[in-house]
């Protein structure tokens, strides 16, 4: 199931998505902006990943004894 979403843009930063559009880079409007949310939702676990990473090597780590405690 989808949602429609409506957003408003500045008229420079529309200009720009419909450039990279009608340069080919994305198929549609819409394809142009889910990039972005897939690049967001990326960077987002990222930083997630590099903070339990940091607290690894600092010790702050919890030992798991069973799929349980991963709630």
């Amino acid at each position: 199931m989808r949602d429609i979403i409506n957003i408003s843009l500045p008229k420079n930063l529309s200009d720009e998505v419909k450039v990279e559009v009608k340069k080919g880079n994305f198929v549609s409007t819409s394809e142009f902006f889910r990039h972005l949310l897939r690049v967001w939702k990326e960077d987002s676990l990222y930083r997630e990943l590099e903070k339990s990473r940091k607290e690894f090597s600092q010790g702050k780590a919890r030992k798991l004894r069973s799929l349980k405690d991963l709630r």
